[in-house]
């Protein structure tokens, strides 16, 4: 038995020959535990393999834990949006490529902010591509400040907020200015744990406070997602003087926290081994310490160990398969090398070169009459 969802896609491919064009089966695991299988009855049949921890979700819960809807729905979106460019090399393969680049990671890619954040798979992808992109600068040893790192991040979502740059630079730089540099390893943890658990550090900052402010544990009451927007700002800023808490009492609600929190949490183990470790914490120290956590880190798996996190061997055999090509073009072992790559514009399209010529003849020719007759 299997959990089946029909997904049609209307009359904008009505006009698409159907015949000609086989539509494959493909598999998506292990990213969303699915499987897609077409044709043009159903268009699209999502199904399930069988698990036996399936029985224990309702349908809908299913859905909403492994995000299948969300991703279907851009799916679709973004072949009604651009169907002319999609529908010339096949629907079917349109959709393979898709799902496959959700699967790799490479989906969020120059993506809007609302949807690289839309679910913990895109927010991991996200931060392992940020990693991935600049991790030269990890090797070079530069220390850059925030407003460079937003920078870079906008550069792979255009819209990416700076506040969420400045609220990891209060991390990594809890005593220090905020535009003060950070070495790149010691922002991309940070931001790693502000990112992927925004929601979560957000009502943690709102216990914090209750804490701060002479509550009782048993008064502490888990906040909602509408007391968070009214209070975490103004947390935020209040947070970089205010003293200590009692680490004991500090872990005892956030695993209260942790039991009912629908986003993604760090687990209640990692954050009592974290809080373990001192009678009192202040929040960015323990945001601190969740950033240098390896058993959190673990848990996201979007970033190796501090240890191995400028090799990348993936990308550095592609650095030296596309050095190796350039090395052995034919343009780059003749003699005349730099006369070679001059003159490739003017082999690629003679046809637009000489008509390019006869027109600047022509106007020569103008201009010189004018000349000759003013001179006269």
């Amino acid at each position: 038995m299997c959990t089946a969802i029909f997904v049609v896609v209307a009359q904008e491919t009505a006009d698409v020959d159907k015949s000609s064009i086989r539509l494959p089966e493909f598999d998506i695991d292990p990213i969303l535990n699915v499987r897609l299988s077409t044709d043009w009855n159903t268009f699209f049949v999502i199904h399930r393999e069988m698990n036996s921890d399936r029985f224990a979700l309702s349908v809908d819960d299913y859905l909403a834990e492994t995000n299948v809807l969300l991703y279907l729905n851009d799916a679709v979106t973004q072949l009604l949006e651009h169907k002319e460019e999609y529908t010339q090399f096949g629907v079917g393969r349109y959709f393979a490529e898709y799902f496959n680049s959700v699967k790799n990671g490479n989906h969020v890619l120059f993506r809007e902010f609302n949807y690289i954040k839309a679910t913990p798979h895109n927010r991991a992808s996200f931060i392992r591509i940020f990693w991935r992109s600049f991790r030269q600068i990890g090797k070079n040893g530069d220390l850059l400040a925030a407003i460079e790192y937003i920078s870079l991040l906008q550069l792979l979502c255009p819209d990416f907020p700076t506040e969420m740059v400045q609220n990891t630079a209060r991390i990594v730089l809890i005593d220090d200015a905020v535009d003060s540099p950070m070495s790149f390893s010691d922002f991309l943890y940070s931001f790693q744990i502000k990112f992927y658990f925004e929601e979560f550090l957000d009502s943690v900052s709102v216990i914090y406070q209750d804490l701060l402010s002479g509550k009782s544990p048993n008064t502490v009451i888990v906040p909602t997602s509408s007391s968070v927007e009214q209070l975490s700002s103004l947390a935020e800023d209040e947070l970089e003087v205010q003293e200590a808490v009692d680490s004991a009492i500090f872990a005892e609600c956030i695993e209260a926290l942790c039991e009912r929190f629908k986003h993604s949490h760090p687990s209640s183990s990692a954050v009592r081994e974290i809080l373990e470790n001192s009678q009192r914490v202040s929040f960015y120290g323990f945001l601190m310490a969740m950033a240098k956590s390896e058993n959190i880190n673990q848990d996201i798996g979007a970033l190796p160990n501090k240890s191995e996190l400028l090799l990348d061997p993936e990308m550095d055999r592609e650095l030296e398969r596309l050095i190796a090509q350039i090395s052995i073009s034919p343009t780059s072992n003749s003699s005349g090398s730099a006369t070679g790559l001059k003159e490739l514009p003017k082999k690629a399209s003679p046809r637009k070169s000489l008509h390019h010529r006869k027109r600047i003849e022509m106007e020569s020719d103008g201009s010189t009459e004018e000349t000759d007759s003013s001179e006269n």
